[in-house]
């Protein structure tokens, strides 16, 4: 039996001109991640990552941590990159709905006008997603919300259709991207994916089973647990758990 580790990458740099760059804290929480593996033995036969740059780091940080090394002297070219498994474009979801928030500078502003703005801004984003989803604005989007469900699951698939056997499979990929495979796994309705989608944690881990054809039985998917984020919770420092 296969298993699929679905890792969310490590906190961004939310509000700045490059989002697509971990924080000092999103390295640390996958070097984290990596350094819990090692503590159980945990070994990774295939290591797959989004062809975004936050993936791309996240996966070097993980790596790293488990096998004891520096950043630096990691290995990366025998890794699959799959631009299937990037996120869907939450800049432009945003900015078609609310039209300043093209402005990652106002975007960063709003958060800091008042101390529940962080919850008004989460109220403003499910709007946007489910103007998004809604399909009735599909012209304004470079991806549409049922594409970018098929590409999700289609990257998924490709993985499973690889033959090298692998046990262990770590994909570095984004939270929107994980909640859109685990709605294919779980038959999840579209009405719950924003709130699956903001459960997810930075470097949190959801584990699949693949049970493989056998005896004329059809492939079995099973999710063996989501969001879990069990390597920052023992170091007992809130701050270390972010959501951006």
């Amino acid at each position: 039996m296969a298993q699929l580790y679905l890792i969310r990458h490590g906190q961004a740099s939310f509000g700045s001109q490059n989002y697509d760059q971990l924080s000092e804290l999103g390295a640390q929480q996958a070097l984290q991640l990596g350094k819990w593996w090692a503590e159980r033995d945990m070994g990774i036969q295939r290591i797959v990552t989004g062809a975004l740059h936050r993936h791309q780091q996240t996966a070097v940080a993980c790596v790293a941590g488990l096998r004891g090394q520096e950043p630096s002297q990691i290995e990366t070219g025998s890794w699959h990159t799959d631009a299937g498994f990037n996120e869907y474009h939450h800049h432009e979801v945003l900015a078609r709905h609310v039209r300043e928030f093209d402005d990652p500078a106002v975007v960063k502003q709003f958060l800091m006008s008042k101390p529940d703005a962080g919850r008004a801004f989460q109220d403003i984003f499910s709007a946007a997603i489910a103007r998004w989803m809604s399909g009735q604005f599909d012209a304004e989007y470079t991806e549409t919300w049922h594409a970018f469900q098929h590409r999700c699951v289609q990257a998924f698939q490709n993985q499973l259709a690889l033959h090298d056997g692998a046990k262990n499979i770590a994909i570095f990929t984004s939270g929107g991207t994980i909640a859109a495979i685990c709605q294919y796994v779980l038959g999840i309705p579209d009405a719950k994916f924003s709130e699956l989608n903001w459960s997810l944690v930075n470097s949190g881990v959801t584990r699949i089973h693949v049970q493989p054809e056998r005896d004329r039985l059809p492939r079995r998917l099973a999710l063996a647990y989501l969001n879990n984020f069990s390597h920052l919770e023992i170091l007992n420092n809130p701050k270390c758990i972010t959501y951006v």
